[in-house]
Formats: structure tokens, C-alpha cells, sequence
């Protein structure tokens, strides 16, 4: 008997899970997760008898499929960051001051990093 790799498909999942918002790299390790687990499947479902944990492959799939949708979750939220990137600071800036523990100080770097996105 033989086994299925699902030890690939669940190391790039859980790299996924972990860099879901780091510029889309979650997306593409996921994406390869979710390849490597159907081609895993196919295999298995063409001979069943030869490999002894197809169910453990299923389950890896469906981690997978959910790493896919927290990576794309984590692209969009970041997309739609940099798209509207002053509107944020300046709701994140609103908000800051509206707190009574906080002071222009603290909100020095804030404004930098406004300037340098080019928000002032």
C-alpha cells in the first residue's frame, strides 16, 4: 500500500494560514496546496485499493480550500487598504484624538506616514 503526500498539502496550507496578508504569497502557497491535493485525489480515486489514507488527502484538501479563502480574505483587505489608504488614516487620526490618553506625539509617525502616501 501506498501513501498520498499530504504532508505537502498541509505545510503550504498552514503557509498560507500564516502569510495570508503578506502581499498574496498565502494566495499562492495555498493555491499550490489545493493543486498538489486534486492531483493527489485523482490519483486516488482512479485506485482507491493502493493508497491507505485518501481520507487524510480529503481533509487536506479541505484545508486547503480554507487557507485559499482566509489569502484571498487577507488580499482584498489589503488591496482595498492601499486603494483607500488617506480615508483609513484620517478615520485612524479621528479616532486617536477622540481617546483621552492620546497625545499629537504619539501621532507623529501617523502623519508621516500620511505624507510619504501622499495623503497632506
Amino acid at each position: 500500500m501506498q501513501k498520498l503526500n499530504t504532508t505537502a498539502v498541509y505545510l503550504l496550507s498552514v503557509a498560507g494560514f500564516l502569510c495570508c496578508c503578506f502581499y498574496g504569497i498565502g494566495t499562492i502557497a495555498a493555491i499550490i496546496a489545493l493543486v498538489i491535493a486534486n492531483k493527489e485525489l485523482k490519483k486516488y480515486n482512479q485506485n482507491p485499493e493502493a493508497y491507505t489514507n485518501g481520507k487524510a488527502m480529503k481533509s487536506a484538501k479541505t484545508v486547503a480550500i480554507i487557507s485559499l479563502i482566509l489569502s484571498i480574505i487577507g488580499l482584498v483587505v489589503l488591496v482595498l487598504f492601499y486603494m483607500n489608504q488617506c480615508e483609513f488614516y484620517e478615520w485612524y487620526i479621528d479616532f486617536a484624538l477622540n481617546q483621552p490618553n492620546v497625545t499629537e506625539e504619539q501621532l507623529a509617525p501617523l502623519y508621516d506616514a500620511m505624507e510619504q502616501a501622499g495623503c497632506r
